[in-house]
This record gives C-alpha cells, sequence and structure tokens, in this order.
C-alpha cells in the first residue's frame, strides 16, 4: 500500500509550495506529481494547442484519464506520492477514489485567500484569468477533508501541520468516508 498525500486546492493556491517544502521534509522518498509537470516537460504540444492548432476540448478528456490511471499505476508499484490536483470536473473524486482504493490516501484541502490567488493568477501569467476565482468559489465544496491549509498561515506553519497530522490522525476524508 502506497501513501498518497493529495493536496487539493484552487489555481495558485500554493499546493506546489507546500509540495516542495513537504518533500524537501517528509522522512520517506516520496514522488512529487502534478500537471504542471507534465505541462512544463513539453509532454504536451502546448504551444500548439494556444495556437489553436488542436482544440484542448478535444484532448482534455483522454489527458485527464490517462493521468488518473498513471497515479494508480505508480502506487500500486510501491510509489508514496505527493499529488497537486484540482478536482474541477464532475466523477474525478470518484474515479481517484476507485483507482486509489487500495492506497492510504491523506486528502488535504489547500485554501487561500480570493484576493492573494487573484494577485497570483495575474503574476503566474500561465492561467485563464478567472480560473482561480472560479475554482476559489467551487472545487471544495461537497469535500471532507482530513487537515484544512490556509496559505496566508505560511507553508512552513503549514507542511508542520499537515507532517503531524499525517503522522497521527486516522482518516477520515472523502476518500476513507466512501470505503466501509
Amino acid at each position: 500500500m502506497a501513501q498518497i498525500i493529495f493536496l487539493h486546492g484552487a489555481s495558485s493556491s500554493g499546493k506546489s509550495t507546500i509540495a516542495k517544502k513537504l518533500q524537501a521534509r517528509i522522512e520517506k522518498p516520496f514522488w512529487h506529481i502534478s500537471i504542471d509537470h507534465l505541462r512544463d516537460s513539453g509532454v504536451l504540444p502546448s504551444s500548439r494547442f494556444r495556437a489553436g492548432e488542436f482544440n484542448w476540448a478535444d484532448a482534455r478528456k483522454a489527458f485527464f484519464d490517462g493521468f488518473h490511471a498513471s497515479l494508480a499505476a505508480y502506487a500500486d508499484a510501491g510509489n508514496d506520492l505527493i499529488l497537486e490536483h484540482i478536482l474541477d470536473t464532475e466523477g474525478w473524486l470518484e474515479t481517484l477514489d476507485n483507482l486509489l482504493r487500495d492506497h492510504d490516501v491523506f486528502f488535504v484541502a489547500v485554501h487561500c485567500p480570493l484576493e492573494m490567488l487573484i494577485e497570483r493568477e495575474k503574476a503566474r501569467g500561465d492561467r485563464p484569468m478567472g480560473s482561480a476565482r472560479r475554482d476559489y468559489e467551487t472545487i471544495h465544496v461537497g469535500k471532507t477533508y482530513d487537515i484544512e491549509l490556509n496559505s496566508a498561515d505560511g507553508a512552513d506553519a503549514n507542511v508542520e501541520r499537515l507532517l503531524a497530522a499525517w503522522r497521527s490522525a486516522p482518516r477520515s476524508s472523502s476518500f476513507t468516508c466512501r470505503k466501509g
């Protein structure tokens, strides 16, 4: 059984910063994996999507189906994961719950004040404007977490809280609530 620390939050909420600091502190070798890693590695022909040569809407489902299946494959092979992801599409939580059912998933909410999200979104420039606000208003609705963090508290403090909870707390999130 692999261990998965699933960081879930709006675009630009601070998931990557927490993940990097967590990976540097945690006592076991965890992979840090996200969609951004794939995008930034050149796996996708991003410039051709941006230019309109390919339609992202046509490719999106297959891309995310493959990403989700790869997470299960990594975990099934015995790799522990720090996963950053945004469950912004109907059914993804259930899909991942099913794919990762044999693993210990610690589900973490990463909240961020709306004003900070909007500032970060503008500064990054690699997200469609308005996606942070949309995520802020929708992605945490109906989900139960093992721990909830706030980016305004700082990454170091959040990593300390996360590690303490991960090491000691029983699991009681949207992932564990479905098992039983």
